[in-house]
């Protein structure tokens, strides 16, 4: 139907020429007509669009109208289609009872008795379509109100507010669905504003009560947060925000506003609130005991960018460690004095001290690579038994607990005896007068939950019980702290027990401390179990050096004293050696040279190691690379399985390292062959 039909008229006439006369007297006025021929046409035609219609009497009277009167009961809410009706004997009750009757299915009608003069039903039509007009632009209106409120209620539901309207008058409230969610109440609930307000929590009542009064009064702004109960028991937080309408006289008539559950909010400002007062309390003990550096950890509770820290130092230290421990090692070799032996033999011992205060940094800081693997835990601790039993001394007694058959332990082997030894000297500390350490191994079954928030399944248990001082509940509490220790200034670095913890949390374990003071300690290491059987680790490191042939290699390392050492280790083997300080230049030695092997470091200014091996394989594909680290951090991300070697490291460890990369690229170019 096109917008003049849509705003003229139809016509039903079915008798004679009273169609064509109607349509007739329309048009000369300017107005449109559509005509049909009978009650099913007339309702095809009105549901196309129409401004009104003109109807015969005779047309209806007798007629199956129901069709029409669901047309007309279908209407929208701004529709009231009007007719005019003509007829034989007017309108009135008295000489047309019948057209009366009509009124009830029709609605909007206005009776025309014929004969009638044209221009009485030019005006009827124009009257009667102006008011269809009327109906038009509140169908605009309504249409524009239902866009705005659907556009308020989805920002709403956007931002998880609901609207409600509260009548002052008759305390009745209405609320949005999200609005009824919030007080635990479902979309098709009753919403009771004595009931909501009953489920206000005690506590609550009072101040929200209040606020609301205050609102009335002075015609602010109302602001509400307060818990509230739901039907099943639970306790939430509601913000609720509304703003009083007036009426003339000023009387408050109603309340309109929004609401929020804000009950994530709130419990995490008390978390904060209860976070910030337990951070206070911790900063104020720690600068009443510590130095600067550890009042400084614990105030801003930083342990991340501490470890950052610890772990730079670390790696700094292990490059200056990497030159002193391989020249100690080779000038061993070459001065077979008893003097010198005695000499080196303490500055190395010392050297290797460092280096363990080392790893124990790297593993506060949680930069040691873990190379876990599956480790026969009874295989470990029986290759250490001797070395614990000489550091703690011939006045501890040393008991041994560990059943065969045991399945392995997914951990890394020398970070593990690392928290061995550490446990250890730690248990010997405690026993000044002597006493007994007793080392025992179990397998345990974990449910779920558990005070470690592990995984439920099977753990290695490894426990080393003393029978020492034992602790108090604030040093038991504290006794994981990095740098905490009650050994004394110079006794100890208070990392032990800290570098322990990190291994188990790495390694997806957990460490347990049970202690009281006069009744020993025990500590015991959770290690999750593996699904491979146990590797064969080889526990003595101080193995000879391997003999190989002599290989022309390119040595890359961004510090001077550690290529310098390296290299010197790498000649004495009876390498040839090139150095190279950065990657980018060795990466232009190896477009002139051919190489065997390339040692590099991994941490280096502008390109990492990982990189330099990249890069150099595209040069010269299968070069053998080894990677040396103080951080031992090497990324993932390169295809091939790299070879790693940490700082620092002995000649004969760089030997080794330097064997099985030869060795392996041997073997890979024989299987590509």
């Amino acid at each position: 139907m096109n917008r003049t039909i849509a705003e003229g008229a139809i016509i039903l006439a079915p008798r004679g020429r009273d169609a064509a006369v109607a349509q007739s007297m329309l048009r000369e006025a300017g107005l449109e007509a559509a005509t049909t021929s009978d009650l099913p046409g007339l309702v095809r035609l009105l549901r196309g669009g129409a401004g009104f219609a003109v109807v015969t009497e005779e047309a209806v009277r007798g007629a199956d109208l129901r069709e029409l009167a669901a047309f007309l009961t279908d209407q929208a809410e701004w529709s009231d289609f009007p007719f005019i009706l003509l007829t034989e004997r007017g309108g009135g009750i008295e000489r047309n009872p019948a057209a009366v009757r009509l009124l009830e299915t029709l609605g909007n009608v206005t009776f025309l008795e014929r004969p009638f003069h044209p221009t009485t039903l030019i005006s009827l039509a124009r009257s009667a379509l102006r008011a269809r007009r009327r109906q038009y632009e509140a169908r605009t209106r309504l249409e524009a109100i239902r866009e705005g409120e659907e556009r308020l209620r989805l920002a709403l539901d956007a931002g998880g507010l609901g609207s409600w309207v509260f009548d002052i008058a008759t305390r009745a409230i209405s609320g949005s669905e999200t609005f009824r969610a919030q007080f635990g109440r479902r979309p098709d609930d009753p919403v009771d504003y004595d009931v909501l307000v009953a489920s206000i929590h005690p506590d609550d009542l009072d101040h929200r009560q209040h606020a609301l009064r205050h609102s009335l009064e002075t015609g602010e702004d109302y602001l509400g947060e307060y818990r509230c109960i739901w039907p099943d028991g639970s306790e939430h937080w509601i913000q609720t925000r509304g703003r009083v309408e007036r009426g003339p006289g000023g009387e408050p008539l109603r309340m309109v506003g929004v609401s929020q559950d804000i009950t994530e909010r709130r419990d995490a400002e008390d978390a904060l609130v209860m976070f910030a007062a337990e951070l206070e309390e911790r900063v104020e003990q720690r600068t009443a005991e510590r130095e600067a550096v550890s009042a400084q950890l614990h105030e801003a509770q930083k342990l991340e960018t501490l470890g950052q820290l610890t772990g730079g130092v670390a790696h700094d230290f292990n490059n200056l460690l990497t030159p002193v421990i391989g020249n100690l090692d080779m000038l061993r070799r070459l001065h077979e004095d008893e003097r010198s032996q005695r000499l080196l033999g303490s500055a190395l011992e010392a050297a290797e001290r460092a280096k363990t205060l080392v790893s124990r940094l790297l593993s506060f800081a949680r930069r040691q690579t873990l190379e876990a693997r599956p480790i026969d835990t009874a295989a470990v601790i029986g290759g250490m038994l001797d070395f614990i039993r000489r550091t703690i001394g011939p006045h501890i007694d040393v008991a041994l607990d560990v059943p065969d058959g045991l399945p392995a332990a997914m951990v890394d082997p020398n970070q593990l005896e690392l928290a061995l030894l550490n446990l250890s000297v730690n248990a010997r500390d405690a026993m000044p007068e002597g006493g007994r350490l007793a080392i025992s191994v179990a397998l345990e079954q974990l449910c779920a939950p558990n005070p470690w928030a592990l995984a439920p399944g099977g753990y290695i248990a490894l426990r080393i019980a003393d029978t020492g001082t034992g602790m108090d509940e604030e040093t038991l509490r504290r006794a994981i702290e990095p740098f905490y220790s009650t050994k004394g200034i110079g006794k100890g670095t208070g990392l032990g027990l800290s570098m322990v913890h990190g291994l188990a949390a790495q390694s997806g374990g957990a460490l347990r401390l049970q202690s009281a003071p006069g009744e020993g300690t025990t500590a015991e290491l959770l290690l999750p179990l593996a699904h491979q059987p146990a590797e064969q680790i080889a526990l003595h490191r101080d193995e000879p050096i391997p003999r190989m042939s002599r290989l022309h290699v390119l040595l890359v390392d961004d510090e001077e004293l550690v290529r310098r050492g390296t290299a010197e280790m790498l000649t004495d083997l009876g390498h040839g050696v090139v150095q190279a300080a950065s990657g980018a230049q060795a990466l232009r030695l190896l477009r002139t040279a051919r190489y065997d092997v390339m040692v590099s470091d991994y941490l280096m200014p502008g390109m990492t190691g990982l990189d330099l091996a990249a890069d150099a394989r595209r040069i010269v594909p299968g070069l053998p690379v080894l990677l040396i680290s103080g951080f031992a951090d090497v990324a993932d991300g390169f295809s091939g399985d790299i070879p790693k070697l940490a700082k620092p490291f002995r000649q004969n460890e760089l030997a080794g390292a330097l064997a099985q990369v030869v060795e392996g690229a041997g073997q890979e170019k024989e299987a590509a062959e």
